[in-house]
């Protein structure tokens, strides 16, 4: 009497993959398992592309407000202790921070809460006072004045204002703007508004709705008289070469100036608004990896049912000299190949998205009609997408991990199945 005993066949052999192949490939009699393998699929591929779609459009708007707000504002402002007097030394006090390793460049200036007012309206707002070379300095202003010019704005009793505010009140360069002072001339029965007119040198457009619409820049020296500041400076706003490393900058500032000054960074001015954001970040992230892990999910029940299905051709395969390594790695491949083909084409598409997801939007507001992202309820004035190549990569091997888990058990249980239970009945 002779025993067939069974030799395994090579890993992940033709004999293997032409078989877990052939599996995925539907029958009539197979429909619905064929169905809910093609949900899987799909589950994968909306789960995958939406899930770096949203990221990246989260990591666009992140990028874009950190340059836009810090482009504007700066990376630390410093000011003066109200004990140790008015600022008038600010030139020196600049001097000296511009010698500091890591500052690119100071800007002393002044700001005050102001009315602005044409014909048409009127809108309040912010004056900032700086010199033509702080101003330069500022390349979201600089870079993106789309009518007039910058130069000689000291020597001028010119402003240059957003172009969303220009709009807002009827002007355009070259006319004059009504600006209001609530906090102006100081007599013996009290405080009286100052009211002064000023042409406008320039337009800028920095692509944040918000500022475009409310800040308008005039000489330092004008600003000085126009909001009673005599010869001294609210604060001094410092670029620094690396942001994320300001809070070592400013130890070395602190030391240059002394104590009768000090520091407050991006991070303190703008801690809530950027907090907001990264926990929005992170929970989007988890709620839409769920959409992966239902799809994974899917996989699991669609698999069980095909092994249900086909545990006649196992207990066959087994006798006829098939292992149970074998068993297991040809359901393994046709699971994981419906969560890998899922991942790359919802990788695709994602990626694609991204690429064109302003024309994208364009053509939904053509069809619809409506407006998607308003600028002016919205910050910018564009949808960004920024792909983070880590993070995709993690959006990819996360989806890669979860299908593949989904498929061991029903695998696991295809090469435990008993040939001889199976086919006693047969």
């Amino acid at each position: 009497m002779t025993t067939t005993t069974s030799t395994d066949t090579k890993p992940f052999s033709a004999f293997e993959w032409m078989l877990a192949l052939r599996y995925l490939r539907a029958r009539r009699k197979e429909g619905f398992i064929s169905v809910i393998a093609g949900f899987s699929f799909v589950g994968i591929l909306l789960g995958v592309a939406t899930l770096i779609i949203v990221m990246a459009v989260m990591n666009g708007f992140r990028i874009q407000l950190f340059d836009k707000i810090l482009g504007l504002n700066g990376h630390a402002v410093l000011y003066k202790h109200q004990k140790a007097g008015p600022f008038e030394e600010f030139d020196d006090i600049a001097k000296k921070l511009a010698t500091v390793p890591g500052v690119r460049h100071v800007i002393p200036l002044i700001e005050g809460q102001v009315l602005f007012s044409s014909p048409v309206q009127s809108l309040g707002g912010f004056v900032r006072g700086a010199d033509e070379a702080g101003i330069q300095q500022l390349a979201l202003v600089s870079k993106n004045i789309i009518a007039g010019s910058l130069e000689g704005f000291d020597k001028q009793d010119g402003v240059a204002v957003g172009t969303r505010l220009a709009q807002a009140l009827g002007l355009q360069l070259g006319d004059n703007l009504s600006v209001l002072n609530p906090q102006g001339s100081r007599t013996a029965v009290g405080v009286f508004p100052r009211q002064r007119y000023y042409r406008i040198q320039a337009i800028f457009e920095m692509g944040m709705a918000e500022y475009d619409r409310s800040m308008v820049f005039m000489p330092r020296s004008i600003a000085q008289s126009f909001l009673s500041r005599g010869a001294t400076v609210d604060a001094i706003e410092i670029m620094a070469a690396s942001p994320d490393s300001i809070d070592a900058t400013i130890k070395a500032m602190q030391a240059a100036v002394g104590p009768d000054y000090g520091f407050n960074s991006w991070r303190q001015r703008n801690m809530t608004f950027f907090t907001v954001l990264e926990v929005e970040r992170m929970v989007m992230f988890i709620i839409l990896s769920l959409i992966i892990l239902v799809a994974a999910l899917n996989i699991i029940s669609g698999m069980m049912m095909l092994v249900k299905d086909k545990s006649r051709d196992i207990a066959v395969l087994r006798t006829m000299g098939a292992t149970k390594g074998a068993m297991m790695r040809v359901f393994l491949i046709t699971g994981a190949s419906i969560g890998v083909v899922g991942t790359i084409a919802g990788f695709v598409i994602g990626v694609l998205f991204c690429w064109r997801i302003n024309d994208i939007k364009e053509f939904i507001q053509w069809v619809t009609g409506t407006t998607i992202m308003d600028p002016t309820i919205y910050y910018l004035t564009r949808l960004p997408a920024e792909i983070d190549v880590k993070e995709t990569a993690a959006i990819v091997l996360m989806a890669f991990v979860l299908t593949l888990l989904a498929t061991l058990y029903p695998s696991w249980r295809a090469s435990k199945l008993d040939p001889v239970e199976v086919l006693r009945y047969e």
